[in-house]
């Protein structure tokens, strides 16, 4: 008896976590559909007239997506953006991390504390006085203002993340590969970080769809050749309110790129997420 329920439990939760996977992913296979329609079938009636009329399906709008020069320089431009920004965070993060966690130097607590004060600094406060300092230095509007705007103010949650990931690990597993002769570099590099993997990976998750989604610091930072796809798709709106074919397949594309990244990494996002929570 006891087994015949725990079935239908374990039952009625499966179904209902299909359930709730459909509701998530109706947004993004509407606007999928929608990407597939003319801009006359969108005037006509919802992406759901195409399971009656499966006819207005085509991919004539990634064919003039692909011809729209905004479009495409927008979306090199957010890869631009958004890989560096990725890959130089994660690096200094994991070097800060373990400096903070391992390693006696000077003013080390005050400098952590430091760090962690930055995490109460809301973006928008750093807009205006950034804006000035890029703009006399020549960073303003170009892609690598952007970057260093995303990095500096990525990095103190990447540090905090990563130096309390770092800290839990076995203090005699590294005091044993130092007395083995191995130097700080080595135990960083063939010892910490394929322990850290999964905090890493989480962190990597997380930067790179924060930036890759970003538009507030895009429309202060970029101009109209570095802007990212985020902002153009925004001046399209503005400036095109029906260019329907176009939008929706550039929104779509803007969209399923995280969803790539997201499911890509998510063995490692999850045992990042769990991590800590069974000792």
């Amino acid at each position: 008896m006891n087994r015949v329920r725990r079935g239908l439990g374990n039952g009625l939760v499966q179904a209902f976590l299909v359930v709730v996977g459909l509701v998530w992913m109706t947004p993004l296979a509407g606007l999928f559909l929608s990407s597939l329609r003319s801009a006359e079938d969108s005037a006509k009636g919802g992406w759901w007239t195409v399971f009656s009329s499966p006819g207005q399906l085509s991919f004539d709008n990634y064919s003039a997506l692909l011809k729209n020069a905004g479009i495409t320089q927008a979306f090199w431009n957010t890869v631009l953006i958004s890989v560096p920004t990725t890959v130089l965070v994660v690096v200094l993060a994991a070097l800060a991390g373990y400096a903070f966690a391992w390693l006696d130097f000077p003013l080390r607590e005050p400098l952590f504390l430091l760090v962690v004060a930055l995490l109460v600094v809301p973006v928008q406060i750093g807009l205006l006085p950034v804006a000035k300092l890029f703009g006399q230095l020549g960073l303003f509007g170009t892609i690598p203002g952007v970057v260093l705007f995303h990095v500096a103010y990525g990095l103190p949650f990447a540090v905090f993340l990563l130096r309390n990931y770092f800290a839990e690990m076995p203090k005699e597993m590294l005091e044993a590969a130092r007395m083995d002769g191995g130097s700080e570099w080595r135990i960083f590099t063939r010892l910490v970080l394929p322990v850290g993997r999964p905090a890493i990976a989480s962190l990597a998750i997380f930067q790179f769809l924060w930036v890759w989604n970003d538009m507030l610091v895009a429309l202060l930072f970029a101009d109209s050749s570095s802007q990212p796809l985020t902002v153009q798709l925004q001046s399209q709106i503005r400036q095109f309110g029906s260019n329907v074919d176009v939008l929706a397949p550039g929104a779509f594309v803007s969209l399923v790129v995280p969803v790539v990244v997201f499911f890509a990494f998510q063995r490692h996002f999850v045992q990042g997420v769990m991590a800590g929570s069974v000792k």
